[in-house]
């Protein structure tokens, strides 16, 4: 019988070897950018050149770990210990992340949402961010726009399970503390400093980056109970956030008593046409909101690990760890292990072909997105309400 351990260390390796060049747009370049277009070719790296910690070693610690954690997608973590410690002892910590209003959720948001609710699961005081400044500074959006989207966004959160009685849910241009927080923080962040995080910016963005400090901080003020262990679950290219907020916490920590923020960090999900990352301008993703027609010819032509022919795919086997179909399921759509292990097994032994896959996942999305729409109608009154626009 097939282990878990056993399957999933390939699946979610850091280095495919071999396969990697057969990925499109295969690169061996790192490269951080929250504001733009980041790549990981090798997830090792990060450990060495970044001081991210693996996050494998804490894993049996974990009291209930989440899908994730289970599966290797989330790969890494700075100071998790301390969370891990507030939830052996039952201590109070807090979960914050949140979402840039630039349009409907995407797969990326989906793993996001999930690990917000799972650590609000798990007891955790819960602070979620429509970060409108980053989007009308980063996207152009402007505030009335982001408004709109801003609904749509918080509606899809609720249906996903996030419990708003128990969440601070707030836009970063409507709270005054963030600001402040940002005003207070640029006494202590040069224009040197800015640029070797984020490198050539407009003073706008590093202005956002402040403001993300000051998002991050914000559970520890005394109005939400004072300093207390705070997790920010992200994905890895989110980490130049994390970093300046770690070092502004501890140059404030006189005055505010903050504890530096704790982070896991997930993995990124390729595009369905194979390359790095998902990406608007390449048209290679999918939203909750698209049409069952859109989706399925999204996932109908997206590139996958299969072979050149039938006979070579049946005789070879595929190569699941570069098919992005393959990823879309051991990240979001098939929960049950002993079911992934199958997919991955029989796509390894040419038992399952690519086009036969293709068509069970549509299959698994459509009805996964049909019952998302329908829970996230009765969530738009409340959406408008805790973000105070009735």
């Amino acid at each position: 019988m097939l282990k878990l351990k056993s399957i999933l260390e390939p699946i979610c390796s850091s280095n495919i070897n071999e396969e990697k060049h057969l990925l499109p747009n295969s690169s061996k370049e790192t490269m951080l950018d929250p504001f733009g277009a980041s790549v990981v070719a090798d997830y090792e790296r990060l450990y060495k050149e970044f001081g991210i910690e693996p996050f494998k070693p804490l894993l049996s610690k974990v009291p209930n770990p989440s899908f994730y954690m289970r599966r290797g997608i989330v790969f890494g973590h700075r100071d998790f210990e301390r969370i891990l410690n507030a939830m052996h002892k039952h201590e109070e910590f807090a979960v914050l992340s949140g979402i840039k209003p630039t349009g409907e959720f995407h797969l990326g948001h989906l793993m996001t949402a999930k690990e917000i609710i799972y650590f609000q699961q798990q007891g955790a005081q819960t602070f979620y961010c429509v970060a409108d400044i980053e989007g009308y500074e980063d996207n152009k959006i402007p505030f009335e726009k982001s408004e709109r989207i801003a609904v749509d966004n918080v509606a899809d959160m609720l249906a996903l399970g996030l419990d708003p009685e128990r969440s601070y849910i707030y836009r970063q241009s409507k709270e005054i503390r963030v600001k402040d927080l940002a005003i207070i923080f640029g006494r202590a962040v040069t224009l040197a400093t800015m640029k070797a995080i984020y490198g050539e910016r407009h003073i706008g963005l590093y202005l956002s980056a402040l403001i993300q400090a000051g998002d991050i901080l914000l559970p520890e003020l005394e109005e939400f109970g004072g300093p207390k262990p705070t997790i920010i679950p992200v994905g890895v290219d989110q980490d130049p956030h994390i970093r300046l907020t770690r070092d502004l916490a501890q140059k404030f920590h006189r005055k505010y008593k903050f504890i530096p923020p704790s982070s896991t960090y997930h993995k990124l999900m390729k595009g369905l046409d194979g390359s790095p990352k998902m990406s608007k301008r390449q048209m290679n993703y999918f939203t909750l909101h698209d049409s069952p027609e859109t989706i399925t010819q999204r996932i109908s032509n997206a590139f996958t690990g299969g072979r050149a022919t039938i006979k070579e795919q049946r005789e070879l086997g595929g190569i699941p760890e570069i098919c992005p179909v393959y990823e879309m399921c051991l990240f979001h759509f098939v929960e049950d292990d002993d079911d992934i292990i199958k997919i991955y097994h029989d796509c390894k032994t040419g038992k399952l072909l690519c086009g036969e896959h293709k068509k069970q996942t549509i299959e698994t999305v459509l009805k996964f997105v049909k019952e998302h729409r329908r829970k996230k109608k009765k969530f738009i009154d409340k959406a408008r309400e805790v973000l105070q626009l009735e």
